[in-house]
């Protein structure tokens, strides 16, 4: 056998015995405190959980700014922003992508909504949502719908970018969350 060939034999076992994707810790519970944090926004502001108390809030988690995925679930977002402020619902949306991506997706793609830098991956650990990749680690395509009182009120862990914003609009319904 020759060097290169033992090689590939050895890369090839390593990328079949060790997993792609291992999976994230796990999420909160229905019906716990969500984990506080204070994120930096691509605005330029910082937004603390806790001080959003008393409004409803869509904590959306997402792989990565302008990717296919991503883009369509964002516009939705977007396009569906009057039903959220009907709902009295607050959208928040975090990557690991830095305030700058953030920044650059937001005005290249009309997003009116803010998305949080999770730059050290803390946030997205503690709501288990981060998924580790060979190369990387990246945020799990997750959303959690904290009630006023700062409570999990949903998770959804399957997620479809096309359907989702409609998805959470009913769930906020079912919720009572009316905005009266």
């Amino acid at each position: 056998m020759n060097t290169s060939s033992g090689i590939l034999a050895f890369v090839t076992m390593v990328l079949i015995s060790w997993p792609l994707i291992a999976g994230a810790t796990e999420m909160p519970a229905l019906g716990s405190v969500a984990p506080d944090f204070t994120l930096p926004a691509h605005d330029g502001s910082k937004v603390q959980l806790s001080a959003l108390r008393g409004a409803w809030v869509v904590l959306y988690f997402y792989p990565k700014d302008k990717t296919p995925g991503c883009t369509i679930e964002a516009h939705n977002f977007a396009k569906d922003q009057p039903e959220y402020t009907k709902r009295k619902a607050i959208v928040l949306g975090v990557s690991t992508d830095s305030v700058d991506s953030h920044k650059d997706f937001c005005a290249q793609e009309g997003l009116t909504f803010k998305l949080l830098a999770d730059s050290e991956k803390k946030v997205a650990a503690a709501y288990g949502s981060l998924n580790n990749l060979v190369v990387a680690k990246l945020a799990a395509r997750h959303t959690f719908i904290i009630d006023p009182q700062g409570k999990i009120a949903r998770v959804f862990a399957d997620v479809k970018p096309t359907v989702h914003s409609r998805e959470v609009l009913a769930a906020l319904d079912a919720l009572g969350a009316t905005g009266k």
